[in-house]
């Protein structure tokens, strides 16, 4: 009886490779598929990816307006109005110190005078109305009247043209249209001016509610006078 070819023992580490083949991995290999990459999105890094020494995030590019240019930033905006206060201050002391200095100095020469024989003379009860009080109503009104006019040359006449007042100019902002179609004109002034100057004098805590109501505001961080011209403030470089 032909007895099978016997054939040698394979060695304790697998088979040996066949002539021309490859020997196969040893150890345990794992069943089913490979568990792939975990998904990051673009722009973002990896989970677990280390950052290189000095690296820092790009900052997120600043929102924009109709017309493509940068919305003005809160800071930017409210050091333009403290510019723009300043400058009204400085104009109204002008106005208001001289005519304040000259109704004093007639107040205080009518309450010095005195009688032919050196004595003051007492003064009289019923004139304190029309001698003190209505002539400083009077003053008070008309010069708040005048300067209720300057406001409106200077935040309408003039911001029109270029839509800048000293304040943005100086702090490189500019009033446009929502429409970037449109050019800005005296009646966007003009709505402007009178929530922000006219109904903020009346109204308590409206001028403080107008400006910071861009803190919130979306997409274009208006004001309320800039809801109600239909306007926002832009960067530009010039």
């Amino acid at each position: 009886m032909t007895q099978p070819p016997s054939y040698p023992t394979p060695p304790a580490g697998g088979p040996s490779p066949a002539a021309g083949g490859f020997a196969p991995p040893s150890g345990p290999t794992s069943q089913g598929y490979a568990v792939p990459p975990q998904y990051a999105p673009p722009g973002h890094p990896p989970p677990g990816w280390v950052p290189p020494p000095g690296w820092a995030p790009h900052p997120a590019p600043p929102p924009l307006g109709p017309g493509g240019q940068p919305l003005a930033g809160f800071a930017d905006r409210l050091l333009a109005a403290l510019i723009d206060v300043g400058l009204s201050t400085l104009v109204a002391m002008v106005l208001f110190l001289p005519a304040f200095l000259l109704f004093f100095w007639n107040m205080m020469d009518d309450l010095t005078r005195t009688n032919p024989d050196g004595t003051l003379v007492e003064p009289d009860p019923g004139a304190f109305m029309t001698d003190f009080f209505l002539p400083l109503l009077l003053l008070e009104l008309g010069l708040f009247v005048l300067m209720l006019g300057f406001y409106w040359l200077y935040h309408v006449e003039y911001m029109k043209r270029t839509g800048q007042t000293f304040g943005k100019k100086v702090m490189k902002l500019r009033v446009v249209p929502l429409d970037p179609d449109r050019t800005l004109d005296r009646g966007m002034a003009g709505r402007r001016y009178a929530v922000q100057h006219v109904a903020a004098m009346f109204l308590p805590g409206l001028s403080y509610l107008d400006g910071l109501w861009q803190l919130w505001d979306k997409p274009w961080q208006q004001c309320l006078h800039d809801k109600f011209a239909g306007t926002v403030v832009v960067k530009v470089s010039a």
